[in-house]
């Protein structure tokens, strides 16, 4: 069954005084291309959920937030009361030689300066972090899961485009014997005017006409691309991640689709090539998105 590369994650746990939220974005990418929204504290982690993510997740551009909301107190900076006092000092010896503003105006301008808020840094303990992980894998399940729903409908249309492009290939053998009969009508009239019906030898006209016909032929063509077509349908029902492997067989039917087109020699096989061209080209498109 298909995978898309699309898909959306999102849980919460609650860890002492804070809630964590994690969520998960995927879009269609070539690679596994990871971009980490983290708060600095979780930042030392940030190996270990990529390999998770990797591993989980495959490919695809995976966006990783996780952010957290404070429940309960908690000091997260101090004031530096030394640096503070020194600030303030200097703005009042400038008094005496320049006009500054009261204190009351001073003092916001100084909390502001350089080493006034001391930031405490935080450690995350084993326990929370057990946590955190924990959060991670339900997530990485969510979009997964979001993927699978998402892969279902690809995979519909998918095969329905295999399906279109089999019956359009059983269309053209009912003008490949009228085809015959119009080149071989057309090559003689030709050479008729060209030379004169006395003077043309029959043997040898015969074993040009077949010869040119065979060049003409499109029945291997035919056959390999109901092979690719086949494999195509099999490798869909048996691979869980197949999009690139699907991608190569796409190839492989595009160029049979190709050569019969430049073999057909016939208005009404030539509309069924551009419309088996039409249905690859929409496989392709949604193959991009299938993981």
């Amino acid at each position: 069954m298909l995978k898309s590369m699309t898909g959306y994650g999102k849980t919460s746990c609650e860890v002492k005084n804070k809630i964590i939220t994690i969520e998960i974005r995927c879009l269609n990418s070539k690679q596994a291309d990871i971009y980490f929204k983290l708060p600095s504290m979780y930042r030392e982690g940030d190996s270990q959920l990529r390999n998770k993510l990797i591993k989980s997740l495959v490919r695809g551009k995976i966006e990783f937030s996780l952010w957290y909301d404070i429940t309960g107190a908690e000091r997260k900076a101090t004031i530096n009361q030394v640096v503070l006092q020194d600030y303030l000092k200097q703005f009042e010896e400038m008094r005496e030689s320049m006009e500054v503003p009261d204190n009351d105006v001073l003092l916001p301008i100084a909390m502001r300066l350089p080493e006034v808020l001391r930031v405490e840094r935080q450690e995350i303990d084993e326990e929370e972090w057990e946590l955190i992980m924990n959060s991670v894998d339900e997530a990485i399940a969510s979009t997964q899961s979001f993927r699978t729903q998402e892969g279902e409908v690809l995979e519909k249309d998918i095969r329905l485009r295999i399906h279109n492009i089999t019956v359009l290939s059983s269309e053209i053998d009912k003008y490949l014997g009228v085809r015959m009969d119009l080149i071989r009508s057309r090559l003689e009239g030709n050479l008729v005017n060209l030379i004169g019906r006395d003077k043309i030898d029959t043997n040898r006209f015969e074993q040009e006409i077949i010869y040119y016909l065979e060049k003409l032929d499109i029945t291997e063509e035919k056959v390999r691309l109901a092979n690719h077509c086949s494999y195509f349908l099999e490798t869909m029902d048996n691979e869980s991640v197949a999009g690139k492997k699907l991608g190569f067989i796409a190839q492989e039917i595009g160029r049979e689709i190709n050569t019969m087109g430049s073999k057909a020699n016939n208005g009404d096989i030539q509309k069924l090539v551009v419309q088996m061209k039409d249905e690859l080209e929409k496989i392709r498109e949604q193959l991009l998105n299938v993981l």
